[in-house]
Parts: structure tokens; C-alpha cells; sequence
């Protein structure tokens, strides 16, 4: 194990939820975050901000630079990862953390949700790569996390929600190509997925709200999981699909109680998450 001591971690989608949370933790050890997410203004319906966000990276004991960037932009990518660079001096992790969500059928799903999905997911997520990786070469240990599942070819995950499996299986399949493609200039390329639900926006505003939160684990447990992958030897650690819960266990955590948002509920209670 390492530590993230000075490294540079830009993070997508990181305002809020499980991005936040990694950043959180990686500014534990005293990493600078790059905040590269849309939200700069209070949202109706969704918490927190870039500016609260890096608020919250510096009281952890991080460096923040919260940069406005939708992910869906070249030009916005360009700018966030250029600022990054004159602000740190480099990039030494990418977290491809922005995602969209709707898990409509194919006649229910209207086009501009369509695009949207497979904008931010599939493009945002190869973008942000390839505009990153010119500065994780130059990096000690450079690793890219994908928060996206492991690719299950079973149709049962496909009927339902087809758009959306298509793009989040892309965010995997840009995991599993690059790490091969990469694999000889050791930058390593991961993904990563919870077992159960989180207690996200997400979830409280698309998947059922508080009711469904309370099946879920906090997103502390991402955090915790995309640390042990983030601090290995990118040589050695490249090209995995690694499931939360079983990437801890592996790492000697026996207890996951701290991790559920109902402390009443067993493990064997919640709700598993799609794609396992």
C-alpha cells in the first residue's frame, strides 16, 4: 500500500455522492482534488455544489480545485484538465465518476435522454481518458477508475433498460480496452461497483427515494474501495472489475454494519445492485 499523499485525483461528477466521497478520502492522506462536475449553483432537488464540495475536501485535509466542466464538452474537459495541471503540476488518478441514469424501455425512452446517458457515461468517461492520459504517462503510479459494472452478458440486464446497460457497459468496456491498450506504459485501468444500492440523488430522486436509500449502503464504502484500488501498484493492478464489498473483504474488512444507512437491516437485506 501507498498513500495519496500529494497526488492529484480528477474527479468527475465529484459535487456530490460517491465522487465526493472518494475525494473525501483521498484528501485524508493529503491529496488535491479536482472537482470537475456542472453544479456551481444550489440545485432544487440535488445537494451540494463544486464549491461546498471542495469546502468539505479541505476540512478532510485535501487541496480542492473545483472547475466547471460538463463532461459532455471537449473544450470544458480540455480547460478542467489544463487548470489541474497548472494548479498541481500533473494528474496522478482519473475517476470517471459522472453518470446518468433512466431506466426506461426502448419505446419509453426519448431520444434527448438517450443521448444524454451515452454522452456523459460512454463519451464523457472516454473523453475525460484520453484527455488525461498525456498527464497520468508522466505520473509515478497513474490509475483510471471507471465507476461501472462488470460486463454481464445475461439479456436479463438488458431487456429492461437496454440504452441504459449500453451505457454503462461502454464506461466498462472503456475500462477493460484501454488497460490492455495501456498495459505496457503501466497506467492502470479499473472499474468499479457497489453490491448494493447507494444512498445517492440518484437513488432518492429516480430509484424510489428514502425507502429505497435505507435498502443501500452509504458511499463511504465506494470511497473506501476505490482507495485500496487507487493505492496499488498500477503495473500490477490493471484490468480488474472489482465489486466493493468483496475488494474490502479481500482487504481484511469483516464488519460492513458502519457502511449501512439503516443500521437495523442485515447485510442480507439490502438491495443488490443492478448488473450482479
Amino acid at each position: 500500500m501507498t498513500t495519496l499523499k500529494n497526488k492529484t485525483l480528477f474527479i468527475t461528477g465529484a459535487s456530490r455522492g460517491v465522487g465526493l466521497a472518494i475525494g473525501k478520502r483521498a484528501a485524508q492522506d493529503g491529496a488535491n482534488v479536482v472537482i470537475a462536475a456542472k453544479t456551481d449553483q444550489p440545485h432544487p432537488k440535488l445537494p451540494g455544489t463544486i464549491y461546498t464540495a471542495a469546502e468539505e475536501i479541505e476540512q478532510a485535509g485535501g487541496r480542492a480545485l473545483p472547475v466547471v466542466t460538463d463532461v459532455r464538452s471537449e473544450e470544458d474537459v480540455i480547460a478542467a484538465v489544463n487548470r489541474a495541471v497548472e494548479t498541481f503540476g500533473g494528474i496522478d488518478i482519473l475517476v470517471n465518476n459522472a453518470s446518468a441514469i433512466n431506466l426506461a424501455g426502448t419505446e419509453d425512452l426519448d431520444m434527448k435522454r438517450y443521448d444524454l446517458m451515452h454522452q456523459i457515461n460512454l463519451r464523457g468517461t472516454f473523453l475525460c481518458s484520453r484527455t488525461c492520459i498525456p498527464h497520468l504517462r508522466k505520473a509515478d503510479n497513474p490509475h483510471v477508475l471507471n465507476l461501472s459494472p462488470p460486463l454481464n452478458m445475461d439479456p436479463k440486464w438488458f431487456a429492461p433498460h437496454v440504452a441504459y446497460t449500453m451505457a454503462k457497459y461502454g464506461m466498462s468496456m472503456c475500462a477493460m480496452g484501454m488497460a490492455e491498450e495501456y498495459r505496457n506504459e503501466g497506467i492502470a485501468f479499473n472499474a468499479l461497483w457497489p453490491r448494493t444500492l447507494l444512498d445517492t440523488a440518484a437513488v432518492r430522486n429516480l430509484l424510489g427515494g428514502e425507502a429505497a436509500a435505507r435498502q443501500g449502503r452509504k458511499p463511504e464504502i465506494m470511497a473506501d474501495a476505490a482507495y485500496h484500488v487507487l493505492t496499488r501498484n498500477s503495473r500490477e493492478c490493471t484490468g480488474n472489475f472489482f465489486i466493493d464489498d468483496a475488494l474490502l473483504a479481500e482487504a481484511g474488512v469483516t464488519d460492513f454494519s458502519p457502511y449501512r444507512v439503516d443500521p437495523d437491516r442485515s447485510d442480507d437485506e439490502l438491495q443488490q445492485d443492478l448488473f450482479l
